[in-house]
């Protein structure tokens, strides 16, 4: 299936997709999004390859099969706007390049892209180990009970921050970072499935303690620019390249891209990569044969030295658990689109303006597309298995112009970082651990509260 763009007198030949059943009156299938989303949009497939939803006052289009989802995400006709992208602005702003569209995005993306290909990233590959081996020393000197959602958004943090804004000056404000972003995404989500704007301006203290923090991470971004700026280094970074690049007419660009350019790269690498960093601890917690295949794994490439970069390409056995978690886990599980001119989707009219909503988490746990669909199984990721799964059914990094640019340094990192600490502890929960999943613009287990015991 593909989406095509058809002329306006072909619009009325095209059925209106399907209205999901469950909405109630003011706020249509929001409180289904609110109450039990993964549930909800699970099922939809069930009513249709596209359905209407209503989000309050909106029609919202949502796409629930690989082949049409995958259509979206690399036709021109559709860009980065909609409910969630809204949600976001305040905190993502509307020049960074999670943001941008048109012209303005291919040359953001060109100013970052080098920071991410292939051949740069082994340059990053000692800091990532440092990273992961200081996490497994810290956890032996601690010892009892570990907060993993602190611990997970702390690493994320700093391999992000060390890699691609390198300088001590992030060491500070870490913590800040990690705290500001868990109280800004829960909130986000909120504004995205019940969009009643007036209502977030009351200071009630969830809107009071939402508004403290992006405000706090905005205060954090203006000092980072201006530590660079006042120590004159230059280090080869992606801050040196933000600060170094010119647009469009050859002048450098404004503070404001430069700001939310900054939020672009801190927001993936903390939120998106600590929250897979959770879903990994809680898989290694409820699946301890899969540690220990990882440690005889990392045993048989490293021998008794420390796991370092250079053997990520051997650990494939851990990388196929980073990709099974990935999986049935991702951490951005639900995306919107907006129409820029009337299309025809499997079928049915889209009016230019439209909304669109489709689910990586229902996409990638189809029993259309996965045997025994809600299982985690590694080795659906052999070569000979993988070539089964059907074509945009596995897609946690996206596809297309908006492909996450750090897809092969995250997974670098993730399997570095799993391959150290299964090798080093087992885990079990601790009291007060809680495994259901957190429901935020990501997803991520609710609150895990681990024991780290060393093997």
């Amino acid at each position: 299936m593909t989406v095509e763009s058809v002329r306006p007198k072909d619009t009325t030949a095209s059925a209106e997709p399907p209205v999901a059943g469950g909405a109630v009156p003011l706020l249509g299938h929001g409180w289904r999004l609110v109450r039990d989303p993964l549930a909800f949009l699970s099922q939809l497939r069930d009513h249709g390859d596209v359905v209407r939803l209503k989000l309050g006052p909106k029609t919202v289009y949502a796409v629930t099969t690989p082949a049409l989802t995958g259509a979206v995400a690399l036709s021109p006709d559709y860009i980065i706007a909609g409910p969630l992208w809204e949600s976001l602005e305040s905190l993502l702003g509307k020049e960074g390049v999670a943001t941008a569209n048109g012209k303005l995005h291919r040359r953001q993306r060109r100013t970052i892209q080098p920071a991410f290909r292939l051949d740069a990233i082994p340059a990053y590959g000692p800091i990532m180990a440092e990273e992961s081996h200081a996490l497994v020393e810290r956890w032996r000197a601690a010892g009892g009970v570990l907060d993993i959602t602190y611990e997970s958004f702390r690493v994320a943090v700093r391999v992000a921050a060390r890699c691609l804004m390198r300088g001590s000056y992030m060491d500070a404000r870490a913590d800040r970072i990690c705290a500001d972003l868990t109280t800004l995404f829960a909130g986000m989500y909120q504004r995205m499935v019940v969009p009643l704007g007036p209502l977030y301006k009351v200071p009630l203290p969830a809107n009071r303690e939402f508004n403290r923090a992006l405000a706090d991470l905005h205060v954090l971004v203006d000092e980072i620019v201006a530590d660079r700026r006042a120590g004159g280094q230059k280090p080869d970074d992606l801050l040196t390249a933000l600060l170094e690049a010119k647009d469009d007419n050859g002048d450098p660009i404004g503070e404001q891209e430069i700001h939310d350019q900054v939020i672009a790269i801190l927001t993936p690498g903390a939120e998106t990569v600590g929250s897979t960093v959770m879903s990994l601890l809680l898989v290694l917690t409820e699946h301890p044969e899969l540690g220990d295949k990882i440690r005889d794994e990392v045993e048989s490439v490293v021998g008794d030295r420390p796991v370092a970069f250079e053997d990520v390409r051997k650990l494939t056995y851990t990388a196929n658990v980073v990709t099974e978690t990935l999986r049935l886990y991702p951490a951005v599980w639900i995306l919107t689109r907006r129409a820029v001119a009337d299309t025809e989707l499997g079928g049915y009219r889209i009016p230019k303006g439209a909304d669109l909503i489709y689910s990586p988490y229902a996409i990638q746990r189809d029993r259309r597309s996965y045997e025994r669909n809600e299982d985690l199984d590694p080795d659906r990721w052999l070569p000979e298995r993988s070539k089964d799964v059907p074509k945009y059914a596995m897609s946690p990094f996206s596809v297309g112009n908006r492909k996450c640019p750090s897809d092969h340094f995250s997974m670098a990192e993730l399997t570095l970082l799993t391959a150290a600490v299964a090798h080093a502890y087992r885990f079990e929960h601790a009291a007060h651990s809680d495994a259901r999943p957190r429901i935020g613009i990501t997803l991520r287990p609710r609150r895990l509260m681990l024991r780290a015991l060393a093997r």
